[in-house]
């Protein structure tokens, strides 16, 4: 069961440094619609990421490139009606930022004020530089990504680990710094090795929030889907399945078809 501090009634930016300051570990999780996001949220966790993952296990899209913005305020004031405790942190999407910091804050505004989001999340460290300043200056809370940046996946070409090599390595840790410089409240590391994270921890004063980064984070995120076994097909070796609802809920439906076929649904109690 949850052991989160239920005198915590709404969890803000400034209570995600107090927990890193304490030593204590912080839980995030995706959400993407509004009955999803009441679980999550009952469930204690402290950052709920209305994530670009959106465009791969809500829509389908094989990246996370082709979701919108106009998508992702969708998704985020879904999220946000529901949730009364738990930070909520939306991706700015590809496109929506990279390479035009006027962009970029015209991205972040329009998501805080049409969706109600607490802050934005943005991929990359230098290369961004300006669109972290100009999001910063208008009073927008930003969640750096560093490691592996889905969003730069063809740039990449693989999903494997990041920052294995001594100069990548270096350029993360300055990234980092200079995010938390700018004023960025903290960051994920994605996919990166076990030991860098633990240097990046250390190094920070803001929290680092790992997937696939290994224990030494200051908390952990997985994608919802994953975490509860809906999606089954994904497999990495970071993901710890905590249930297996993809076979509960087609056990579940082919029963109901079963009792349809076999007119057992609905019985003299089910109708009026």
């Amino acid at each position: 069961m949850s052991v989160h501090n239920p005198d915590i009634k709404r969890v803000t930016t400034h209570t995600i440094q107090e927990l890193k300051n304490k030593g204590e570990k912080i839980s995030a999780l995706t959400a993407y619609d509004y009955s999803m996001a009441r679980v999550v949220d009952t469930a204690g966790v402290e950052v709920i990421l209305v994530g670009d993952s959106a465009s791969n296990v809500m829509a389908g899209h094989e990246t996370t490139l082709p979701i919108t913005l106009d998508q992702m305020i969708y998704h985020a004031s879904s999220v946000v009606r529901a949730v009364k405790r738990a930070l909520v942190v939306v991706d700015l999407p590809f496109g929506s930022y990279q390479g035009n910091s006027s962009e970029a804050l015209r991205s972040a505004i329009r998501i805080m004020k049409e969706s109600g989001a607490h802050a934005v999340k943005m991929e990359g460290g230098l290369e961004i530089k300006e669109s972290v300043i100009r999001v910063l200056s208008a009073g927008v809370p930003v969640m750096g990504h560093l490691g592996l940046t889905p969003q730069s996946i063809y740039k990449f070409g693989t999903y494997a680990v990041r920052a294995k090599e001594e100069a990548e390595a270096e350029k993360l840790m300055e990234d980092a710094l200079m995010l938390e410089s700018l004023g960025c409240f903290g960051v994920v590391l994605e996919k990166i090795p076990a030991t860098l994270t633990k240097s990046v921890s250390h190094k920070l004063r803001i929290p680092t929030i790992g997937i696939g980064a290994g224990p030494d984070a200051d908390g952990q995120i997985l994608v919802f889907h994953d975490l509860l076994g809906i999606n089954n097909e994904f497999k990495p070796r970071f993901l710890r399945r905590y249930a297996e609802l993809h076979k509960v809920m087609t056990e579940a439906i082919a029963h109901y078809v079963d009792d349809v076929k076999a007119n057992t649904f609905p019985n003299e109690k089910e109708a009026y």
